[in-house]
């Protein structure tokens, strides 16, 4: 294979050489393994990686010009092989400097290098990775190798028609790497078309999948198209796949077979021009053991399995995540919500086993909550609080703290009582509050009292009484006293209320 072989669409190896004859012994080698390949002089070398869209990899040989030195550092998307190089070692500093070829050359150390060149490639930074630059990836956020890994994925099978099956716990997202995969397809512009195997009925899941006919059974007042139908040309995605009924699980992967189908109660049959994205949080092969999911379906499906990490995996994803979906939440609802940064470190810390539906679902609730607002630890959900902080209880003036303390002491007297007083009750009012005023007075010391000292001691007594009672559960004595756990927290502070030691 030489220069003129080089076919459309391949990416080629450029060799960069002023040795006629050692550039033509090493496109020798280069042929007999297989690869497209272009040479040039080092005087050319500028001019041929101007495009650098179709170079796998350029190897350098000779006395290297200083301008071709200076191209591995202005290329750093291209790796470089360095051939017969004085000075190597100084070339070699570059990071997309892959490798050394040595004299004499094999086959076994030229397929090595020109895989890493490859894998180079592979995992190069990705525009598409970047929040913000499309609709695509949309919940596949993280800077994560695990997300990084999973997006590669989606771009690698998305242009091919090979079925796909999504593997991954509930919440992981799912539908939306399926979605992704139909919207980087030639099938983009056809309907992408979901359908949970088990939300649906096992006697109405063949109707729902293949359409019936008029009078196929009692109901089918008309004739309905199926699933496979409506996503005709595009995708079809069967979430929860392991929850299909076997009967069923055989008719599907007699459709994948023959690529025909026949609607409940009808003889026609139909083509069906359908992509199919599979997805579970089951183990099919463990089902298959078990007998309850058929091993021919399994291997129909399985062609491409991408499995989508569990969040707890990912957590460095986490604040990306929180930003991406506080947008979207401030999109559809007009208000978002702020999280401290050690909020943020002890939702880190959170295991998510409901992954990133749960994140979502806490959001929503802080935004009902604490709307326009920061929120801390101390505000967050008690399973959600794995960083041990004070909470901010602020200082208030004396007379707001003694009403507060006067509120709480008769916080149990019911106003719809005092509402239903009979009319004699009124009457004899003026009498009794006569005597409330007499006994009153009679409490109070002939010297007078610190009304400040005597209230604090009586919220101390009550505080007592009411931690004893439920000893010490600091929730359910704070729910007794009307107050909030973390103000019953800094009163036993403040306090020095502790339960004893046994």
């Amino acid at each position: 294979m030489n220069e003129t072989a080089t076919l459309v669409g391949h990416k080629q190896i450029l060799v960069v050489d002023n040795d006629a004859g050692r550039s033509e012994q090493l496109s020798t080698v280069l042929a007999f393994v297989g690869e497209h390949f272009s040479h040039c002089s080092q005087e050319q070398a500028v001019e041929k990686l101007a495009d650098t869209s179709h170079i796998l990899t350029v190897i350098l040989t000779g006395n290297v010009s200083s301008d071709c030195a200076n191209l591995i550092k202005a290329k750093p998307s291209v790796p470089f092989i360095l051939h017969d190089v004085l000075d190597a070692n100084e070339l070699a500093s570059n990071v997309n400097v892959i490798g050394t070829l040595f004299a004499p050359l094999n086959y076994a150390q030229l397929t090595e290098l020109i895989h890493h060149c490859h894998q180079y490639h592979n995992k190069l930074p990705r525009k598409a990775m970047k929040l913000g630059n499309s609709a695509l990836f949309r919940s596949l956020i993280g800077s994560s190798e695990l997300m990084a890994q999973v997006r590669f994925l989606i771009e690698q099978v998305a242009k091919t028609p090979a079925s796909v099956l999504v593997l991954g716990e509930s919440g992981t997202g799912k539908e939306v790497i399926a979605r992704n995969i139909h919207n980087l397809s030639e099938r983009a512009k056809g309907p992408f078309v979901p359908l949970n195997c088990g939300a649906i009925p096992a006697e109405l899941l063949e109707s729902e999948l293949f359409g019936h006919e008029k009078g196929a059974f009692t109901g089918a007042i008309s004739t309905r198209k199926g699933r496979f139908e409506l996503a005709e040309g595009g995708t079809l995605f069967l979430d929860e796949i392991g929850d299909m009924p076997q009967p069923m699980q055989v008719k599907l992967l007699r459709v994948l077979q023959e690529r025909t189908f026949e609607r409940v109660g009808g003889s026609k049959s139909i083509k069906a021009n359908v992509r199919i994205i599979a997805a579970t949080h089951q183990n099919l092969e463990a089902m298959i053991k078990a007998g309850t999911f058929r091993e021919d379906l399994f291997y129909r499906l399985n062609v491409f399995p991408i499995e989508t990490p569990a969040l707890r995996e990912r957590k460095e994803d986490i604040p990306l995540l929180l930003k991406e979906l506080l947008t979207r939440f401030e999109h559809e609802q007009g208000r978002t919500v702020r999280f401290t940064e050690k909020a943020i470190e002890s939702l880190m810390e959170h295991p998510w086993a409901g992954n990133v539906r749960e994140l979502s679902n806490l959001i929503e609730r802080m935004l009902i909550m604490y709307g326009e607002q920061i929120v801390d630890v101390a505000e967050l959900p008690f399973k959600y609080q794995h960083i041990d902080v004070q909470a901010y209880n602020p200082e208030y003036p004396e007379e707001l703290q003694e009403q507060d303390v006067i509120n709480a002491l008769f916080s149990g007297c019911d106003d719809d009582e005092d509402d239903e007083i009979s009319d004699e009750t009124q009457l004899a009012a003026p009498a009794i509050n006569a005597q409330q005023n007499a006994a009153d007075t009679a409490m109070l010391p002939s010297d007078g009292l610190n009304l400040k000292e005597h209230l604090a001691d009586l919220e101390v007594s009550l505080i007592k009484q009411s931690l004893i009672k439920h000893d010490y559960v600091v929730a359910r004595a704070a729910e007794t006293l009307g107050m909030r756990r973390t103000t019953l927290v800094e009163k036993m502070r403040k306090y020095d209320l502790q339960k004893a030691s046994d």
